[in-house]
């Protein structure tokens, strides 16, 4: 019933059409040549109907019988009313105005943007915001942003997990250009294999995402844009030095091939050498790691043809050890001798983008996507062996045009995956291989004014999952000025993928268990959810200064999950939901320009997770119900003559209470309280602007010094049976300080 209604809205908006203009604004120079305008604004006189013109001076715009008034005008030309009394081509020439008194333009570039126009609800991050903080990758770059949640996910690996909407990262669609990246057996680390250097900018998506993407999307997507080899800096090198000792390399090396063809080398390299033990509990508060990795990306550029293609190769080899200060692996490896783990990680994958947009009708466009990786990890907790060796294939084919006019939209195409997965866990191999083909259709309807709303269906039919449909709709209206309200409704389906997803539980004396054993998947049957949500965006002017408002709820009802039972201290155990399971998530956010250069953010969010577990319904562990989030960034202003300048940030996070699993059935001096105390945490980062070239920065994690003392339960016997490694809350190693610089030649 669900998918009649989604068809049966798509169908009317299918069928509206309206009269268009179509025209050219052109400008003459001194040599009496005809140029065209881009940029230039069109639009009917007393209505909020208008558009921009594009490269070629090319625009389109809705005609109705009351518009009779074209007002086409550009900064230094004379504006020109035309009268329109019937659909017609326009071309026009502007002049430029006579005299132009000096004018000065000041502009300042978000560097976190949030689109009034957009049916989707996208923040979109760009990389002069990942530089507020020392984001070494992809993990790490999400501290100065209130919709993502940090926090690690055990006290051995130092792994960073992250939440949106009260839910895991394993239901969110992670994409890199728009291709699933961190999925499968890269879901535990597969953040922290991305550099931040390389990231040009990031767009957060509440909500079920495009259906183009996959089903596999239930509380958002990220997607992480990558430099470009055409626009990013000939050279860039990035130097990093943390008091944990902590070292990090950057470098990026970009060259023009020819007049089509550009390509980068991009290198990353990180280690961390030194044995940290800040609590005295025997244990590494950080594991020691290395790593190297290395792309290659081209990128063709062919814009008289209307063609753009990108190919990256990449490999990535990944390190890390942690365990008891005395843990040996030449020695203790898989012994009681001493506890101790290692992870050791190796993945190549290749990807490659082809894009085609009509010359003769820009409308049209065709784009072609393909990746393949391998990604092998063998790794050891204590006596419990994890290996996995993951092949993936990934194809998309996607055709954009329209229907009528501009304001209707369409996009359609196929996909393809395959995965392979071996693995060695719980003493048993478990192998099984994946194979989906699928159909999409996507809807767009645009009035050019206060609606914009966004239908999507897909059709898959995979070799466990069986065949099945995903709808996914979303909608934007603009009620007043300087606002949108966006609601949004989409279906979502997976595979558990459940010893990648959860390895924190091989660092632990727990028992395994997988019931419900009836499924294709581990004996279990798939993951489908709803995810529905409501957004408001209000922007207005605070004492002359821009500010906005955001906020949101949405709510996640799962039809079916694969439960993660941690509530008995001897087991955790997976089976399938009998019951309900939930989650919904509350914000509100609010930005405001202060004054010239000084930039406040706020946030407050509450989350209600709830799930039926075998014992009854609770709250999922170690989730805050409430948190507080502020971020406050300011700069010099240059004063004429000066090259250099300063940048100030400022990040606060706050968390309230959060429930640990039960302990009750453990000896006394092995038993948690219900609850966790609150953590708050302060970040600080200055840098320095030498030059367009050249900078420095100094910065501070967790200034204020807040640790959680006792994060390994039973450490004082890591092979007996109380011991675990989960219940974290919050740091453990303290306060952490860091240098850097960086250079780049244009």
């Amino acid at each position: 019933m669900k998918y009649l209604v989604i068809i049966l809205f798509m169908f009317p908006l299918l069928t509206l059409s309206q009269d268009k203009i179509e025209g050219v604004v052109l400008e003459t120079n001194t040599k009496n040549e005809f140029i065209p305008l881009a940029g230039a604004n069109v639009f009917w006189l007393d209505t909020s109907v208008g558009v921009v013109t594009n490269i070629d001076g090319k625009f389109k715009i809705p005609y109705q019988s009351s518009y009779n008034k074209l007002v086409i005008s550009y900064v230094g030309y004379k504006t020109d009313t035309l009268t329109i009394t019937t659909p017609k081509y326009v071309k026009h020439y502007l002049n430029l105005t006579g005299e132009l008194d000096e004018i000065t333009l000041t502009s300042r570039k978000q560097t976190t943007a949030k689109s009034y126009l957009n049916a989707q609800n996208i923040t979109t991050v760009s990389s002069a915001e990942l530089l507020k903080a020392a984001c070494c990758n992809l993990s790490e770059s999400f501290e100065t942003n209130p919709s993502i949640d940090v926090n690690f996910s055990d006290a051995v690996t130092g792994t960073r997990q992250i939440k949106m909407l009260g839910l895991t990262s394993k239901y969110i669609l992670i994409t890199t250009e728009n291709i699933p990246s961190i999925r499968g057996a890269s879901q535990a680390y597969g953040l922290s294999f991305i550099p931040g250097t390389w990231v040009e900018s990031i767009q957060i998506t509440k909500g079920a995402g495009s259906v183009v993407n996959g089903f596999e999307s239930i509380a958002g997507q990220i997607n992480a844009e990558l430099q470009k080899p055409a626009t990013d800096d000939k050279f860039f090198l990035n130097l990093y030095g943390a008091s944990s000792q902590r070292f990090e390399l950057n470098t990026h090396f970009n060259t023009k091939v020819s007049d089509k063809w550009n390509t980068g080398f991009y290198i990353h390299g990180n280690t961390q050498q030194q044995e940290h033990d800040v609590n005295d509990d025997g244990f590494l508060d950080m594991p020691k790691y290395n790593q190297i990795n290395v792309m290659n990306r081209w990128q063709y550029i062919n814009p008289e043809k209307g063609l753009v293609s990108f190919i990256n190769v990449r490999y990535l080899n990944d390190a890390k050890q942690s365990g008891e200060l005395d843990f040996n692996p030449d020695t203790d490896r898989l012994t009681t001798n001493a506890w101790g783990s290692e992870i050791d990680t190796e993945r190549f994958e290749i990807s490659a983008k082809f894009g085609y947009v009509n010359p003769e009708v820009p409308w049209q466009s065709l784009g072609v996507q393909f990746a393949f990786s391998n990604h092998k990890q063998d790794s050891y907790f204590g006596l419990n062996v994890y290996n996995i060796n993951h092949n993936s294939v990934y194809s998309n084919v996607i055709y954009n045009s329209i229907i009528s006019d501009s304001r209707h939209k369409v996009k359609t195409g196929l996909g393809f995956t395959y995965d392979h997965y071996d693995e060695l866990a719980i003493n048993t191999r478990f192998e099984r291989s994946e194979r989906s083909a699928g159909a999409f259709l996507e809807y767009a309807y645009d009035d050019l004014d206060k609606l914009t709303v966004t239908a999507g269906v897909r059709f898959d039919t995979h070799n466990l999952l069986g065949e099945f449909v995903t709808p996914r709709l979303h909608a934007r209206y603009t009620p007043w000025e300087k606002s949108a309200l966006r609601a949004s409704i989409g279906r979502g389906k997976r595979s558990a993928n459940i010893f990648a997803e959860n390895q924190n539980i091989f660092a632990t004396s727990r028992a395994v268990g997988i019931l419900n054993s009836n499924g294709n998947i581990y004996g279990l049957d798939p993951e489908i959810a709803w995810n529905y949500g409501v957004s408001y965006l209000q922007g207005f002017n605070l004492f002359g200064r821009k500010a906005d408002v955001i906020l949101d709820f949405y709510r996640t009802d799962f039809e079916n999950q694969v439960v993660v039972d941690w509530e008995n201290p001897q087991q955790v155990n997976f089976y399938n939901l009998e019951g309900d399971s939930f989650a919904n998530s509350f914000q509100v956010e609010f930005n405001y320009n202060v004054f010239e250069h000084f930039d406040f953010r706020t946030a407050y969010k509450f989350y209600d997770v709830q799930t039926d577990y075998a014992s009854g319904r609770q709250a999922k562990p170690l989730i805050p119900k409430h948190r507080f989030f502020a971020n406050a960034s300011y700069e010099t202003r240059l004063s004429e003559g000066e090259t250099s300048r300063w940048k100030f940030d400022v990040t606060y996070n706050w968390l309230s209470e959060q429930r640990f699993a039960s302990t009750a059935s453990n000896p006394t001096p092995f038993r948690l309280p219900e609850e966790s105390p609150t953590v708050g945490t302060l970040n600080v980062q200055v840098t320095k602007v030498f030059s367009p070239k050249f900078e420095v920065y100094l910065g501070g994690e967790n200034i204020t010094n807040v640790r959680q003392n006792n994060p390994i339960l039973g450490a004082d016997d890591p092979f007996g049976s109380n011991f675990d490694t989960t219940f974290v809350y919050g740091p453990i190693f303290g306060n952490m300080y860091y240098a850097g610089l960086r250079f780049k030649i244009k």
